[in-house]
């Protein structure tokens, strides 16, 4: 097999140190991140993602959440839009101006999850992301909310998901994409099938098969050792990413390498 698409990397040894050392270092240049997500029983999720990006130096956070979380939120969220709430406690179908308006004001959003699982909010997040036209991160259970319509994520420009290997499996299944994965398979094999798909669809893919993490971009796979599955589950891996391919919107691969070798 000619694997000339496929490159490793380690923490020690990144495929892209320059894009590390070229981080923005003023403020004003880092860059406007967005996150979405939460829902009244948890936004851990929205948390975590916040203090990563600010931490990583990002120039501006916002998030946006549902209104049955605004006497909830901790004091450490410091720049918070809430959203109009259905009854199962997550983002209604009102909330779609806010989120319109927060995609207006920002380069880079991410739907981080907790996001629940009704049917309107679903709804919601299909019609934002139908519209938003700027760099979209999606990773946890986000994905799984928008299911239905997977082809939204992966014909759009401009899209990284950060998704388990079940959630993998199952946006290849939705868009009826050929290639069946399994996790029995090969590492080598699995590579093989994310570079044909990243080469049929636009979209940027991150994800953990047994030890390996895994970036899939244009047709190029980038692959590292990964022993901490809890900073993708978290979200962490997301946030770092979009906020590396913020300050790098033409190179999509070799900041998201980055992302996870720092």
């Amino acid at each position: 097999m000619d694997a000339s698409y496929w490159q490793t990397q380690t923490a020690t040894k990144p495929l892209h140190p320059d894009i590390e050392w070229n981080k923005p270092e003023r403020h004003d240049q880092s860059g406007r991140l967005a996150i979405i997500g939460g829902n009244k029983l948890g936004f851990a999720g929205v948390a975590e993602a916040y203090t990563v990006a600010t931490t990583a130096g990002v120039g501006e956070v916002r998030a946006l959440l549902p209104d049955a979380l605004r006497k909830t939120i901790p004091t450490t969220i410091t720049d918070t839009t809430f959203a109009p709430t259905n009854p199962s406690g997550s983002l209604a179908k009102g909330a779609l101006t806010e989120m319109r308006a927060l995609g207006e004001w920002a380069q880079g959003v991410i739907l981080v999850g907790d996001a629940g699982r009704n049917s309107e909010t679903a709804l919601v997040y299909d019609d934002f992301i139908r519209d938003y036209a700027g760099q979209l991160t999606i990773t946890r259970d986000a994905i799984d909310l928008v299911k239905n319509n997977s082809s939204l994520l992966v014909e759009r420009p401009d899209t990284l998901v950060v998704a388990s290997f079940a959630q993998v499996q199952k946006l290849f299944q939705s868009v009826y994409y050929p290639k069946i994965i399994t996790f029995s398979m090969h590492l080598g094999q699995l590579v093989e099938a994310l570079h044909k798909f990243t080469i049929t669809y636009p979209v940027h893919i991150v994800t953990l098969h047994r030890d390996t993490i895994i970036i899939a971009s244009g047709g190029s796979v980038v692959t590292q050792a990964w022993d901490n599955p809890m900073m993708i589950w978290r979200g962490t891996v997301a946030t770092r990413a979009a906020s590396y391919w913020l300050w790098n919107p033409s190179l999509p691969l070799e900041a998201l390498s980055a992302s996870i070798a720092s």
